[in-house]
């Protein structure tokens, strides 16, 4: 086992989650080839750099593209989020926002508010005590 692979405990979390083929069990290299994703993600590399110990390079693609049009990425995710709250482990610790690729809306750069909202606002502000700029 590679350093950053899956552990035997978290494979016990994951394997439910990944589909079973209709010809039978799970592949007999799910568990490796689930890490190969994995390392391929993680290091950023293209899909022909993935290490051989995880499989040839087009079964692991195959087999992420299968499972990212059958949303078993998706599932997996709200699997493990489910397991963790029956834990009482959820928190705000499990959020995690790049701020590298999140945009704001070209919308956003400003909010012009007129009249009596802008009054309203100021006026509630003021009354939690938080401190009104004046930008006019």
């Amino acid at each position: 086992m590679a350093r950053f692979d899956v552990t035997d405990a978290e494979w016990a979390l994951i394997e439910p989650c990944l589909p079973v083929a209709a010809t039978g069990p799970l592949p007999r290299r799910a568990r490796d080839q689930f890490n190969g994703i994995l390392w391929r993600f993680r290091t950023g590399s293209g899909w022909r750099d993935v290490p051989e110990r995880y499989g040839p390079w087009s079964t692991l693609y195959s087999r992420f593209n299968n499972w990212a049009k059958a949303g078993v990425f998706q599932d997996l995710m709200d699997a493990l989020i489910a397991e963790a709250a029956s834990r009482g482990q959820v928190g705000l610790q499990l959020v995690s926002v790049d701020s590298t690729i999140v945009r704001a809306h070209q919308e956003s750069a400003g909010l012009a508010i007129v009249g009596e909202t802008l009054d309203a606002l100021e006026q509630a502000l003021t009354e939690e005590g938080v401190p009104v700029r004046n930008v006019s």
